[in-house]
């Protein structure tokens, strides 16, 4: 049976839909950075999507190929996720998507090194006639955050992150908003088949001691 990231560790993608706090350990990703608005139809985030996924299930599926990964075992590709900002905003204005600036990620497995991530660059551009140098290896260490599953449109993330900010001053902490520390959310659902009312999203905040 594939190796489900969603399954195996459900802390990090099957949070309650009560704040909680966590540490999130080192992880390495498929990335593409860009700004604007993500609704944009044709617009760069929406191409970024597609540049992702090309390049992950170009790994996924190296197991059909006579190219074999070092250390490979058969997976699920994890969910979409994404970090977002604004200059000179602390964490997000959602009634400003134009000025969004944005890191599109999917999650790499342990076995994807530097070495893996250019096969599969070099593998997908040769078979699909794409421009994927957009695409990085992203290794981020998120560390100390609180993370919520909010249920319901995009548009009504205001009030799940209102929650998470009175939990975590209620505990003693406050955002960490900065370099590296950014808005994350993790897509549950596919938009494309899930009425609003039910997509499912993590969103995840940097948080700090209150000293």
């Amino acid at each position: 049976m594939a190796f489900d990231y969603k399954k195996e560790y459900k802390e990090f993608y099957m949070p309650p839909k009560k704040p909680g706090i966590i540490t999130i350990p080192p992880m390495k990703f498929l990335a593409v950075r860009g700004c604007g608005d993500p609704n944009k139809e044709g617009g760069d985030y929406k191409n970024a999507i597609g540049l992702l996924y090309s390049i992950a299930f170009t790994i996924k599926m190296s197991k059909l190929g006579s190219h074999k990964l070092e250390g490979y075992f058969d997976y699920v590709v994890p969910p979409l996720e994404g970090l977002w900002w604004q200059d000179g905003i602390n964490g997000v204005d959602y009634s400003r998507k134009g000025d969004f600036k944005w890191i599109s990620l999917i999650r790499l497995p342990e076995f994807v090194n530097y070495d893996v991530f250019h096969w599969a660059i070099n593998e997908a551009s040769e078979k699909k006639g794409v421009d994927f140098s957009s695409v990085e290896f992203f290794q981020w260490d998120e560390g100390l955050c609180v993370q919520c599953m909010h249920i319901g449109p995009y548009d009504n993330e205001p009030a799940t992150i209102n929650s998470m900010d009175e939990y975590i001053k209620s505990q003693g902490y406050e955002p960490d908003f900065g370099d590296n520390r950014y808005h994350h959310e993790i897509y549950l659902s596919d938009v494309r088949r899930c009425k609003p009312e039910n997509l499912k999203t993590v969103i995840r905040h940097p948080i700090k001691k209150v000293i």
